[in-house]
């Protein structure tokens, strides 16, 4: 399974690719879509779409996971992580992916051990799952919902929005976080 986690931005669009093969994750590659400052609108989502058809293009992911929406810090913030995640979404469906979402408290739960973790502690697990050090928080959050996606299972990305809330983790990869935060906790 090659899995492409998308944190959406109008600035700054994160992004990462993980292989998940048995038990293993394997970082394949990680960025970010930065769009012109100052740019009409238009022209910014025109370069997150064309920036995400590269990534597409270029990695060949087998799916794909969004982060849900969330009550962002205004109504012009929300419009605008709307469009940019909006934008994403289209160009996952155009190119054929499967696209589920995960929220940003289910993301951090599955990769920290706690829904209220914050983007230092999110950046230290996905370096330890994947042995690389992302560049920038909105990568790491794009590789941690990768992450989170692959660790939920294909029965949570079949599934539409009317999945139940109680889907079980892979039982191998939990297995393999448990132990990473357990060794992080010295526990």
């Amino acid at each position: 399974m090659l899995m492409l986690g998308i944190d959406p931005g109008l600035q700054c669009t994160g992004w990462g690719v993980v292989r998940q093969t048995g038990n293993r994750l394997e970082h394949v590659a990680h960025g970010t879509v930065r769009t012109t400052s100052g740019a009409p609108d238009a022209a910014r989502l025109q370069e997150i779409d064309d920036g995400l058809r590269h990534v597409a293009a270029e990695w060949m992911p087998d799916a794909a996971t969004i982060e849900s929406i969330f009550v962002a810090k205004g109504a012009g913030s929300a419009i605008k992580l709307g469009m940019a995640r909006g934008v994403a979404m289209q160009v996952c469906s155009s190119v054929g992916l499967p696209l589920s979402e995960v929220g940003a408290r289910q993301m951090k739960k599955a990769i920290t051990g706690t829904g209220t973790a914050d983007k230092h502690q999110i950046q230290e697990m996905v370096t330890r799952l994947l042995g690389v050090r992302p560049s920038g928080s909105d990568a790491a959050d794009a590789l941690a919902l990768a992450i989170a996606a692959i660790n939920l299972g294909p029965q949570y990305l079949s599934e539409t929005k009317t999945r139940s809330k109680k889907a079980k983790p892979a039982a191998g990869l939990a297995a393999a976080i448990e132990k990473a935060l357990a060794k992080e906790t010295g526990l």
